[in-house]
């Protein structure tokens, strides 16, 4: 698969991260910075006293608590320790800040905390995570380096050390009613849906002709300005027409101020019109007239995963982004079963149609998030959380995650294996998440990604709501990234 290193994106990324994300993303230090229990060894011996290590994570973590303990005692989790989940916002950028809060401050809970691949090499760049190279021992991180997905390890890697470990990979796929378009007379089974992407032109097709037939809406994405939308919603569509952030993927990582800004070009502005086109229809005087409009409802501007994801489920959508955890939800007996479809994400161009390398086709944004220990937790809970680490990182707990939640194993041999197929409701679909893990593209991961991100999502979320015409704000945007490109 791509993300595990193929054509250079692991490699890229690392390199970037050493030689340019070195320092603050704001220029501060915090709590943690310089803090010596960074790199202080920790003892791997189990600890024979009961104890309970508090785990950040989100409100699907924290639903399924008991099962996850269950999963990492049967893989060798010792009976004494057990893990509580805290339950942060399901929105990311919120829970960024919340642990950037808690580790200023040097509080020592929670132990444990999962980090979104996309923000973690500012914690990395203050100092305030647990260098796991130097506390941990070699073969537990060499082993992670080695076998997890490249991009993944590379985005939680800094000179060469690891900060944290892989918990889960994302490939977001759109999920689609079955019975709903088969009923309306189309035949995914037979045409491949699963593994051969659509154009946006028969999706918005198929999408327009079933929402008239069943009486249903259309389509439902993430297109509320925040992280979600820059990362991925946005990258995918636009990466799909053949454009790009900064040119070639070569560049996705830097150097900073030494690339070129590309969102000003076609590519990116016809993204926009689609989707623009989605929502509001042919009566946009920016629309696109070579995909079918009215699709997606209004709210869309302001959706993230969950909003957009519950009119889906209560079986009011035909067809939905989103990543694999919900696809567990809406494939569950209690949901559509066997009646809900994926599909990898539509295409615009081909690549060999687009302008850049790496681009057109079905892209899916590379999602995920990592493991990462507090430096400020004592060494007893540091020492228990290291056995947790061992748990959740054998074969045995990656598989039951997988089924669990559809968190996809960051091992990138586990993701179609015969194991992985055979999961309940997840398995049926391994195939088209494969599909998506070989066309993953990661967000542009620097240090100056998140004011980059916020420039993103406010110019195109502002254009979704007609504020702008696509091309005065991509020229906008432009202007913005050019400025903090050059002001590092």
């Amino acid at each position: 698969m791509k993300v595990a290193g193929a054509s250079g994106v692991g490699v890229g990324l690392a390199g970037c991260i050493s030689s340019n994300d070195s320092s603050d993303d704001n220029g501060g230090g915090g709590g943690g910075g310089g803090n010596e229990d960074t790199d202080t060894q920790i003892d791997t011996e189990a600890p024979t006293e009961d104890i309970t290590v508090q785990f950040a994570g989100d409100s699907n973590f924290k639903k399924v608590e008991g099962e996850i303990n269950t999963l990492l005692h049967e893989a060798g989790l010792p009976d004494n320790i057990n893990l509580e989940v805290i339950a942060g916002s399901f929105t990311t950028g919120d829970r960024q800040a919340k642990y950037k809060n808690i580790l200023s401050a040097g509080q020592e809970q929670p132990t444990i905390m999962m980090l979104d691949n996309g923000w973690m090499i500012p914690f990395i760049a203050r100092g305030q995570l647990q260098n796991l190279s130097k506390s941990l021992p070699s073969e537990m991180t060499e082993r992670v380096k080695s076998d997890y997905f490249g991009a993944s390890v590379a985005t939680a890697t800094m000179n060469g050390d690891l900060y944290g470990i892989p918990l889960f990979a994302d490939f977001p796929t759109i999920q689609y009613r079955k019975d709903l378009v088969e009923k309306a007379g189309y035949d995914p089974e037979n045409e491949n849906w699963a593994t051969e992407p659509l154009s946006w032109q028969k999706f918005s097709q198929v999408t327009k002709d079933t929402m008239e037939q069943s009486g249903k809406d259309g389509f439902t994405w993430q297109g509320k300005a925040y992280e979600g939308l820059s990362c991925c919603d946005f990258n995918e569509f636009m990466s799909s027409w053949g454009g790009a952030y900064f040119g070639n993927h070569d560049n996705l990582f830097g150097p900073i101020g030494d690339r070129p800004i590309t969102v000003n070009e076609e590519a990116p502005i016809k993204a926009i019109k689609m989707m623009r086109t989605f929502i509001h229809g042919s009566s946009d005087p920016e629309s696109l007239s070579s995909v079918e409009g009215n699709i997606s409802p209004q709210a869309v501007v302001q959706m993230t995963e969950e909003p957009s994801r519950e009119p889906f489920t209560k079986g009011n959508v035909v067809m939905h982004r989103n990543w694999p955890y919900s696809i567990n939800i809406n494939g569950s007996p209690d949901n559509f079963g066997e009646d809900l479809g994926v599909m990898p994400i539509p295409y615009g161009v081909t690549p060999e149609e687009a302008k850049y390398e790496g681009t057109g086709g079905a892209v899916a944004a590379l999602g995920g998030w990592h493991l990462a220990l507090n430096p400020n937790a004592s060494s007893k809970k540091k020492q228990a959380a290291v056995q947790i680490l061992k748990a959740i990182t054998t074969e045995q707990a990656q598989l039951g995650l997988f089924e669990l939640g559809g968190w996809i194993p960051p091992v990138p041999e586990m993701v179609a294996s015969k194991e992985a197929q055979q999961l309940d409701v997840i398995g049926r679909y391994v195939d088209t998440l494969k599909v998506a893990g070989e066309n993953a593209i990661p967000r542009p991961v620097t240090r100056v990604w998140n004011q980059e991100s916020t420039q993103i999502s406010k110019e195109v979320n502002g254009s979704l709501q007609q504020n702008k015409t696509p091309a005065k704000a991509m020229e906008s945007l432009a202007a913005s990234l050019k400025q903090i490109e050059n002001s590092v």
